[in-house]
């Protein structure tokens, strides 16, 4: 079992920055992915960025060059840091755990609020 907490929400302005945090403990096994998705408010939950267990990352088109995702060397703790931020970036923040054929796990989530 994996467990997953966010942190490092909170509201900022346009063009503010914010890191978010993962803390993940339990057995990642292999070939895992953890991501961050997002919901904003009376939307679907979207994917907004992943780190795979050989380093690899993706970024969705609307964050790229805006977000980056990284990890500690234990995995231990993922991050996302988020500059130039806008108000569509507004939303609940998530944590995810995927590997193929298995269970996925989800963090409680971390709200992001951009606004003047």
């Amino acid at each position: 079992q994996v467990q997953l907490v966010e942190s490092g929400g909170g509201l900022v302005q346009p063009g503010g920055s914010l890191r978010l945090s993962c803390a993940v403990s339990g057995r990642l096994y292999s070939a895992y992915k953890l991501a961050w998705y997002r919901r904003p408010a009376g939307k679907y939950r979207e994917l907004v960025a992943f780190i795979a267990a050989d380093d690899t990352t993706y970024y969705v088109d609307a964050v790229k060059g805006r977000f980056t995702i990284s990890r500690d060397s234990a995995w231990n703790t993922v991050y996302l840091q988020m500059d130039s931020l806008k108000p569509e970036d507004t939303a609940v923040y998530y944590c995810n755990y995927e590997r193929p054929w298995a269970q996925e796990y989800w963090g409680q989530g971390t709200q992001v609020t951009v606004s003047s």
